[in-house]
C-alpha cells in the first residue's frame, strides 16, 4: 500500500521558518490534489494548503502570504515552506493525497510536529 512520510518539523521561534517535506512510496502523478493539513492540540484537523497536478494552489486564509506549497512529481514529493511562523501554527502537520477541493483523500502520512515558541 502506498505510504506518505513527512519530515522537517521541529521547534522554531515565532517569526522563523521551516520547510516540510512529504515523500511518497509510489508515484503521485495520479493524484490531482496533494495537500497539507494540521491538527493543533485540542483542535480538529484543519486544511492548510493544497496543490493540483496542474500547479493550482489554495491556502487557509490565515497562512496566505506566509506558506507556500509545492510538489515535485519526479521526486514523488510534496513540500510546504512556512515563513513568519506564529505560535498558533503549533500542530502536527499531515501530508494528504487524493483529495478534492472540498475534502481530504484517504491517504495520510504519520505527521510531523511543528512547535512555534513565542
Amino acid at each position: 500500500q502506498m505510504q506518505l512520510v513527512e519530515s522537517g518539523g521541529g521547534l522554531v521561534q515565532a517569526g522563523g521558518s521551516l520547510r516540510l517535506s512529504c515523500v511518497a512510496s509510489e508515484s503521485i502523478r495520479s493524484f490531482n490534489n496533494m495537500a497539507w493539513y494540521r491538527r493543533a492540540p485540542g483542535n480538529e484537523r484543519e486544511f492548510v494548503a493544497r496543490i493540483s497536478s496542474g500547479g493550482y494552489t489554495g491556502y487557509k486564509d490565515s497562512v496566505k502570504g506566509r506558506f507556500t506549497i509545492s510538489r515535485d512529481n519526479a521526486k514523488r514529493s510534496l513540500y510546504l515552506q512556512m515563513n513568519n511562523l506564529k505560535p498558533e501554527g503549533t500542530a502536527v502537520y499531515y501530508c494528504n493525497g487524493g483529495g478534492t477541493d472540498a475534502a481530504p483523500g484517504g491517504l495520510w502520512g504519520q505527521g510531523t510536529l511543528v512547535t512555534v515558541s513565542s
